[in-house]
């Protein structure tokens, strides 16, 4: 087993996810209670991961993150590095493609929420923000449970965006499906067996999660 590979990759995992869920709740929020009709536009950007290829995903936020870009250089200047092959950047690919893991269970969840209880709690004097942390947010447990379980494990499966930006640095950029695709280019078809097994069930383990959670009232898949 690559253990470096593992371990990059958990630690990925669990950055990408940290990251979403802190984006994705107020963000969330506002694409189901708005009222202004440009949402949908937001929505469908936000969701844009689940139709467009992970390689032309993938070579738009490697140019985006170049140096010749406005963002690229401005972090080059301030860190000198540059943001592709990196870590770092890996990181922003994977928040990226992740975003509609975390923003469609989390919108279910919100949609889901008694219009009555949300009302009340604005006549009690609680403002937007207020009501979200003192009355959605609490009623939506089981769809931020599966909104951090789906974002985990997709980040964790990741292999387009990963190889546009990240490329295939080991100990910085090298996770487990590039171990796998880099076990099957040498032949080595032992070492792949045994890690596509791991990730199988895994990947069994998760959708059981899923599941479970949408049977408890949480919202499963993105349905957009």
């Amino acid at each position: 087993m690559d253990w470096a590979a593992i371990e990059l990759t958990a630690v990925l995992a669990l950055a990408t996810t940290a990251i979403l869920l802190v984006l994705a709740i107020p963000l969330a929020a506002w694409l189901s209670f708005s009222r202004r009709r440009w949402t949908v536009l937001i929505e469908a950007v936000a969701a844009l991961p689940l139709v467009l290829p992970p390689t032309v995903l993938g070579f738009y936020v490697l140019l985006a993150l170049g140096p010749r870009s406005p963002f690229g250089a401005w972090w080059q200047s301030l860190t000198g590095r540059t943001l592709p092959f990196t870590f770092t950047g890996l990181l922003i690919a994977s928040v990226l493609y992740s975003l509609p893991f975390a923003v469609q269970p989390l919108l279910a969840s919100f949609a889901a929420v008694d219009l009555r209880l949300r009302e009340a709690s604005a006549t009690l004097g609680h403002y937007a923000a207020g009501t979200l942390w003192r009355v959605v947010l609490p009623l939506s447990r089981p769809g931020l449970a599966t909104a951090a379980v789906l974002t985990f494990a997709h980040t964790v499966g990741e292999f387009g965006v990963v190889l546009m930006v990240g490329g295939n640095i080991p100990g910085e950029t090298r996770t487990l499906s590039i171990s796998i695709y880099d076990s099957v280019q040498a032949l080595d078809y032992a070492a792949a067996g045994r890690t596509s097994l791991g990730l199988l069930v895994f990947s069994v383990a998760v959708l059981t999660a899923t599941y479970a959670l949408q049977r408890r009232g949480g919202p499963g898949w993105p349905t957009h």
